[in-house]
């Protein structure tokens, strides 16, 4: 069982940074491949950015890349995500994810991810 707890969230100026964490609890985190999603309103659930078991590798949405950045912790069981230059469009509540199962591999879709958090609320005026 692992349990996500997200924070970092709050309103930016366009063109601001914020950073997001996601602390886990729960011993399969080091294992567990973890992604980070969007969901604006009225829209569908999003995957913004992924990262591996091993931190080794990463995988971002084209909308997202040259702005954001994933890592994580796994001593800390804590997965970041470090948001760049950032655009009116990108307000929606994030979330973090974790997979149980997968092989520490990364995932694109929501389905293929077996815990979440409750998200946090990200909005960037213009």
């Amino acid at each position: 069982q692992v349990q996500l707890v997200e924070s970092g969230g709050g309103l930016v100026q366009a063109g601001g940074s914020l950073r997001l964490s996601c602390a886990a609890s729960g011993r399969t985190f080091s294992s567990s491949a973890m992604g980070w999603f969007r969901q604006a309103p009225g829209k569908e659930r999003e995957f913004v950015a992924g990262v591996s078991w091993s931190g080794g590798s990463t995988y971002y949405a084209d909308s997202v890349k040259g702005r954001f950045t994933i890592s994580r912790d796994n001593p800390k069981n804590t997965v970041y995500l470090q948001m760049n230059s950032l655009k009116p469009e990108d307000t929606a509540v994030y979330y973090c994810g974790a997979r149980r199962s997968g092989w520490g591999i990364v995932a694109f879709t929501t389905g293929a991810y077996d815990y979440w958090g409750q998200g946090t609320q990200v909005t960037v005026s213009s």
